[in-house]
């Protein structure tokens, strides 16, 4: 059977216009913006430019907008000076304009809250100045400590700091929080065993390893409404490490996704390089897949969406992407293997990517161009 451009453009728009429920918020359509770091904040504050990069996109359709990810209030849970931070009077103000804007425009939108850990470019002193931490204070790739294995006292410091920005969302008008515990950040850390070496309880076995980012989960849980969204990013991938896994089985992947999903967790953000790659043997599920299956909880998706299928690694190292199919996602998202798709690099290159796809005007599609990196458009 042939399907004309006319009825695939309607397929999109039924498909992708459905609205999507987590915990107290309605999304009002499938369609999230992923998270990007940008570092055009000076001091950490989100500016007029950056009000405006947000609430372009949520004007054009994007349903919930993920904000790059945003430094919590802790010494070392950052590098860049330019990077948002999410505590700070100026910095909370910026952000609460953010917020103002994208709701205005009719959307929804949550920050996503960083801690680095050890990740942090070498030969760039780090801002402010504090020690890199980490759950053994090892660096990705390393074999022996760089930085400080963190101590109770900083487990605890580093939760409150979660805990401070959550409750501070909530207070300037943000619809949930997203904790960033993907690519080898410091919440990654403690979930991954070869930067996690600890003896004590925040190490060991896979199930021991969540500990820390489910006591953050359940103290932000606590902290916050309880309809108030608490999305979690997680990752098999870290930086530098492609072929990364914290779990090669599903059953391994319930063991660290059950105890999250028991603190609190309202939606899990599963990120992938490619998402129409199978995560296990013997099914096509993707990694967003398979974590609502285990948890019963939804599911955002992403990887490589509008780009072209053997373009990731072009995209992530800055070099030009062409435009991909959404046939494979729209068969996804049709049979309930996840509820939303987060849009990178395709909707950084086109603020207008969602109002496009969603009239069907896929032919005005523009190919990713890392010049687009360079600028707020």
């Amino acid at each position: 059977m042939t399907v004309n451009a006319s009825e695939a453009a309607s397929r999109a728009a039924d498909i992708l216009s459905r609205p999507a429920v987590i915990n107290g918020l309605t999304v009002p359509n499938r369609i999230a913006m992923a998270p990007m770091t940008r570092e055009f904040s000076p001091g950490g504050v989100p500016g007029e430019d950056v009000v405006s990069y947000y609430g372009r996109r949520a004007a054009a359709g994007v349903g919930l907008i993920v904000t790059e990810g945003t430094y919590v209030g802790h010494p070392s849970a950052g590098q860049s000076d330019r990077v948002p931070r999410f505590h700070g009077e100026e910095q909370l103000a910026g952000w609460a304009k953010v917020a103002e804007a994208v709701h205005a425009a009719g959307g929804t939108i949550v920050p996503q809250l960083w801690h680095i850990g050890m990740v942090r470019r070498q030969g760039e002193p780090p801002f402010p100045e504090a020690p890199a931490i980490g759950p053994s204070g090892l660096r990705i790739g390393e074999s022996e400590p760089t930085g400080k294995a963190m101590t109770q006292q900083d487990v605890d410091d580093v939760i409150g700091a979660f805990v401070e920005a959550a409750v501070a969302a909530e207070r300037i008008g943000f619809d949930g929080v997203e904790i960033h515990g993907a690519h080898g950040y410091l919440v990654d850390q403690f979930l991954w065993a070869a930067t996690n070496r600890r003896t004590d309880a925040y190490g060991g076995d896979p199930v021991a390893r969540t500990k820390f980012a489910a006591e953050i989960v359940a103290a932000v849980r606590e902290a916050v409404s309880p309809d108030f969204p608490v999305i979690f990013r997680y990752s098999q991938w870290k930086m530098d490490a492609y072929d990364a896994r914290l779990a090669e089985t599903p059953e391994e992947l319930e063991a660290i996704l059950t105890p999250l999903a028991a603190a609190g967790v309202d939606a899990f953000h599963a990120s992938t390089r490619r998402y129409w790659v199978p995560e296990f043997d013997d099914s096509d599920l993707n990694l967003a897949g398979w974590t609502k299956k285990l948890t019963g909880k939804p599911a955002i998706s992403v990887g490589s969406v509008g780009l072209d299928g053997g373009d990731f690694l072009k995209a992530f190292q800055g070099e030009s992407a062409a435009v991909g199919s959404l046939d494979g996602l729209l068969d996804r998202l049709e049979r309930d293997e996840f509820d939303l798709v987060a849009i990178g690099r395709a909707l950084l290159q086109d603020p207008l990517w969602a109002q496009k796809v969603l009239a069907g005007r896929f032919d005005e599609l523009a190919p990713y161009d890392p010049a687009s990196l360079r600028t707020l458009s």
